[in-house]
């Protein structure tokens, strides 16, 4: 049983029940492994932040440097794409970020578990995007915001075309931005399971096995870095498009 644990790629991404809730009102509720590394996350990242700040000295330390960097690259992020008016946001993606970035860095640590590879929890991170987006354009500028799927310029025979284009477009952003981020953490997870299953099979075929584990080993070593490579570009694609979805709540004419 603990060989095929080893060597199921899928194996990693099983979600445990820890605290079996019950079945109120029909519905099944359960505290599982997912929930506790979610907790975990958003505890520790409220504990960095507050640990690192706390002092707040002119001469930072290395914690309220990676803090401050952190906050300023979020910052810039929200003023090249929404502008200074966007930085009312800026909780929200900051927020945003840095869930994303500690969780798929957890995830990569032996035995820790990636949450982010579950598409529930991207696609309501996701759907938070794009609810904020619509309520705030209708909070703000009402029936306006619906200029957001009437392209300026386009002649009028074609404008119905267009505006159905539009709608689809705006509808699949929140399933680009949920499967994009499932998708990318999920393969990567995959991948080096396989290859780390190659190295424990044929290292168990004697000397020769040992020796044409190397191939599998150096390929682990390399996904390895190119996974945490896809875990930060991952967050920042998250961030940014969430950036530019919100740039059209606060400016929806084309």
């Amino acid at each position: 049983m603990a060989s095929e644990s080893v060597i199921d790629p899928i194996h990693q991404f099983h979600i445990l029940k820890i605290v079996d809730l019950g079945e109120p009102g029909g519905v099944q509720l359960a505290f599982t492994n997912s929930a506790a590394f979610m907790f975990g996350i958003v505890a520790l990242i409220f504990f960095f932040l507050t640990f690192a700040t706390r002092g707040r000295t002119l001469v930072p330390g290395r914690l309220q440097s990676m803090a401050e960097m952190s906050y300023e690259f979020v910052a810039s992020m929200v003023r090249s794409t929404a502008g200074n008016e966007g930085m009312k946001f800026f909780p929200l993606v900051f927020s945003l970020f840095m869930f994303v970035l500690v969780a798929n860095f957890i995830g990569m640590i032996p035995y820790g578990f990636t949450v982010t590879s579950h598409l529930i929890v991207t696609a309501m991170l996701a759907l938070v995007v794009i609810l904020t987006v619509i309520i705030y354009g209708f909070m703000r500028h009402g029936t306006h915001f619906l200029g957001l799927f009437v392209p300026s310029g386009v002649p009028a025979f074609l404008l119905p075309f267009m505006v159905v284009i539009e709608v689809i477009s705006f509808l699949s952003r929140p399933i680009s931005l949920s499967l994009r981020l499932f998708a990318n953490m999920l393969a990567g997870h995959i991948a080096m399971k396989v290859f780390a299953g190659f190295i424990v099979m044929m290292s168990a075929s004697g000397f020769l096995g040992l020796l044409g584990g190397t191939l599998p080993l150096a390929m682990v070593i390399a996904l390895t870095a190119l996974e945490f490579l896809v875990a930060a570009l991952q967050a920042y694609v998250f961030a940014v498009l969430t950036c530019i979805y919100l740039n059209d709540a606060l400016h929806p004419g084309h």
